[in-house]
């Protein structure tokens, strides 16, 4: 007799539905011997309440069976459990279930009932041979899903940093990048994004401007007019900010708002000079919240725009320089929720 290689400490239970109390006796009895953990039933209904209700990691399943065949048994377990593996015993190869059947219910073998155990006893060491790789792969999985998030913590706490660091060298983007991811949210939400995707475009918004880490203090702190030269280096904070969150694949979807926040819809942005919907949907929308926070922010050569002149000038550069529908939609937002736009632009990140 074959000795089993999975022993019962390792938690594996076999479950075995027969109508015939002789035939469940003698495999239960068999596979007892063997080292497996083994409950044995008669009743078809009450083996899938019986599954319902326990983890098992086998199903050895009669087909011909009263009062319903194991097929409506499989039938009916596939609704709620998809992981159970399965084995159909048949009385007489004829009565093997059609080819199509074995597909449908993802039923993973089949052996004929007979007086030498050991075929069947080898299909449920290959059965629980799977069934130990398919819970390793998940625990594997789990792992590194967790490993995923540390890192996605560690990375965002990383970019935060350098975040804050900007900040630190510009005193106009100390709140900016909040009210932009802010404002963003907002238009997200009244387009009909979901809820995941405002989240993304949220993170987005918050560092758009990550690239200014990158760009000298001197021309960042300028009160004069930039030259040419100086111009083209505040520029480049789109490619370097790129640069910086493409080093993390878990933000490649905030990677074309962080380089693509300055495109215009007319094909006059930087630094691919698309043109309208060639813009990711992304990159608009912080580029109207960016825009609109820079009108309606104290720089130190100008005082900010008031809200209504903001607003007016999104109108007029709809089509042209911001994506029309999304200005217009960001403008009906500021009318209806005026004070939440104005409590936004006088104590977020002060």
């Amino acid at each position: 007799m074959r000795k089993n290689q999975i022993h019962t400490e390792d938690g594996y239970k076999i479950l075995v539905v027969d109508d015939e109390e002789g035939i469940i006796e003698s495999i239960s009895i068999f596979l007892k011997r063997s080292g497996y953990n083994v409950t044995g039933i008669t009743n078809p209904l009450e083996a899938i309440e019986l599954i319902r209700n326990n983890n098992f990691d086998l199903l050895i399943l009669d087909y011909i069976m009263a009062p319903i065949h194991g097929d409506k048994v499989i039938e009916e377990v596939r609704k709620f459990n998809q992981d159970l593996y399965i084995l159909l015993l048949t009385g007489h190869k004829d009565l093997i279930p059609p080819l199509e059947t074995i597909k449908k219910y993802d039923i993973q073998g089949y052996c004929e009932k007979s007086d030498n155990p050991n075929q069947l006893l080898v299909l449920i060491e290959s059965a629980l041979k799977s069934v130990e790789q398919v819970k390793t792969i998940r625990k594997i999985n789990i792992e590194l899903e967790q490993s995923k998030d540390k890192l996605a913590d560690a990375y965002m706490g990383t970019v935060e940093a350098l975040r804050i660091a900007v900040d630190a060298k510009d005193t106009y983007t100390k709140g900016h990048s909040d009210r932009v991811a802010f404002y963003s949210k907002l238009i997200a939400k009244e387009i009909g994004i979901s809820e995941e995707e405002q989240e993304r475009i949220y993170i987005g918004g918050l560092f758009h401007d990550i690239g200014k880490i990158g760009v000298p203090d001197a021309i960042l702190q300028k009160q004069d007019k930039l030259t040419d030269d100086e111009y083209s280096e505040i520029k480049n904070h789109t490619l370097i900010g790129a640069q910086i969150i493409n080093a993390a694949t878990i933000f490649e979807d905030i990677i074309p708002i962080v380089k693509y926040h300055h495109e215009r819809f007319d094909g006059k942005g930087y630094p691919g000079k698309l043109i309208g919907e060639e813009i990711p949907l992304y990159a608009r929308i912080v580029t109207i919240a960016d825009a609109f926070d820079a009108m309606t922010s104290d720089r130190q050569y100008r005082k900010g725009l008031l809200i209504d002149v903001a607003k007016d000038e999104l109108i007029k550069n709809a089509g042209t320089q911001f994506d029309g529908n999304l200005a217009r939609k960001f403008v009906e937002i500021i009318e209806r929720e005026r004070n939440v736009i104005e409590n936004a632009i006088k104590n977020m990140a002060k």
